[in-house]
């Protein structure tokens, strides 16, 4: 059973309970002429009331996002439980108008053993929804029931206000002690009206759940955020929305920070319960020092283009950056060029340092899914002991080869394993002798991807 139906089935229970007090009351109050027990059977009338209002509500919040409400219908239980904070106040208004005519007019309530028993009885019922309600919001995160838990906590007190000014009336004659005791009601329910309405009224209008210096040191857990640079929620404990502005290595792709992102999702909701959406937004990082392949590698990205084999040169007349591009291979050669010369130009623009951009124009090829071709067998037993000759140190391992497309080209996939002591500088530097060796001795294979990984994890 989801949390929905949870607090629809709490509701139900306590409606039921809340009927079953006010109508008690009410008869006795009726019967006795005690303005102090009607007034607290009205209440506990107004209480069902919000246990009515809260099912609807609770209906209408569970409806999924659509067109006119895309962040859903949570709202609508907030509204409910405002109304039952407004309800309160047209109670109380009504019982101060019943206690200041009873205490213009001193007559006197007439009592019975009956009025203290269904009194007592009614105690119990709502000492037992209180805890029953409050302990059921905190456990479903619900705004509603918590609100209504507080208004039939106020009950506990207000029928034992009316219990103090019975005995007052029964032994020792103060009249006046009926209506002083539905005033002290009155003031009770406007304290728990008050609590409601300041409750709700803080999600209306978009009081932060969460405090923002929290948010920024959860989502600052996440290696690639440099920095956070602002940090936001809105909506209710239970189904918050929160927003997070963050600084990321300038050219960061459109993959890296959809991981990002992911990674900041899972932070939030590991350390915050009730959790709606998270939505991350990126700026670049206004640090000098610039990662040219992967900037290059975001440009190229934007224009829907894939690059591998980046490299900067430091010329005598500036840095000059050569890398293949790969284009859809049903285009012609003059917009394949026009391509490139696009990511050239954006390239230049985003690497003002850069002064020349060197393209090499390919196919992009695709993988078939499998090849077991006496060609592709050959080659990989070709590429495996050129390897271990030239790097007889490092481990080679899980090397595949595959057509490329009916190109008649083949790509080759392997992991090598190198010592964990071997800094990234030097495995890259490996990595790339041992691609160009195998484009060189082996023409028929263009493409070639090797994972690099500590000895360690391979043992």
């Amino acid at each position: 059973m989801d949390a929905r139906h949870q607090v629809r089935r709490v509701l139900i229970i306590t409606l039921v309970l809340n009927l079953a007090v006010a109508v008690g009351k009410i008869i006795v109050g009726a019967l006795t002429g005690a303005v102090s027990i009607t007034a607290d059977g009205f209440h506990s009338l107004m209480d069902g009331s919000s246990n009515l209002i809260g099912l609807g509500a609770n209906a209408i919040a569970g409806k999924p996002a659509d067109e006119d409400h895309p962040y859903g219908h949570r709202r609508y239980e907030t509204l409910a439980a405002l109304a039952v904070g407004i309800l309160l106040i047209f109670t109380a208004y009504e019982i101060i108008t019943s206690a200041i005519e009873r205490l213009t007019s001193g007559a006197k309530p007439e009592l019975s053993p009956l009025s203290f028993i269904v009194l007592i009885a009614t105690l119990g019922v709502n000492l037992f929804i209180s805890r029953y309600e409050g302990a059921a919001g905190k456990r479903l995160n619900s705004e509603l029931l918590i609100a209504d838990a507080a208004n039939t906590g106020a009950d506990v007190f207000v029928t034992l206000s009316v219990l103090v000014s019975m005995v007052l009336v029964a032994f020792f004659n103060w009249t006046w002690a009926d209506p002083v005791a539905a005033l002290i009601i009155v003031v009770l329910i406007g304290r728990a009206a008050w609590q409601i309405i300041k409750q709700t009224g803080g999600v209306l209008v978009d009081t932060a759940p969460y405090k923002s210096g929290e948010l920024a040191q959860f989502a600052g857990e996440v290696p690639a955020v440099r920095k956070v640079i602002r940090a936001r929620s809105r909506g209710t404990i239970d189904a918050a929305f929160i927003d997070i502005d963050v600084e990321v290595a300038p050219g960061t792709t459109a993959e890296q920070t959809a991981a990002i992102t992911e990674a900041i999702d899972e932070k939030m909701r590991a350390h915050l319960t009730g959790v709606s959406e998270v939505e991350v937004h990126f700026q670049p990082s206004g640090y000098d020092e610039r990662d040219y392949a992967q900037t290059a590698r975001a440009r190229a990205d934007a224009l829907g283009l894939n690059t591998h084999e980046v490299r900067v040169i430091d010329a005598n007349y500036g840095k000059v950056m050569e890398m293949h591009v790969e284009v859809p291979p049903n285009q012609t050669l003059g917009e394949a060029h026009e391509q490139a010369s696009e990511l050239e130009s954006s390239i230049r623009s985003a690497l003002p340092d850069v002064v020349e951009v060197v393209t090499h124009i390919e196919p992009k090829l695709t993988e078939s899914s499998g090849d077991f071709s006496r060609e592709a067998k050959d080659l990989k037993v070709q590429a495996l002991t050129l390897l271990r000759d030239h790097f007889p140190t490092a481990d080679w391992h899980e090397l595949r080869v595959s057509a490329l497309n009916g190109s008649g080209y083949y790509a080759c996939t392997l992991h090598v394993a190198l010592a964990a002591t071997m800094t990234l500088e030097d495995a890259h530097d490996l990595a790339e002798r041992a691609e160009m060796l195998l484009r060189l001795e082996l023409p028929r294979i263009a493409r070639v991807t090797i994972h690099t990984e500590p000895q360690e994890a391979r043992d």
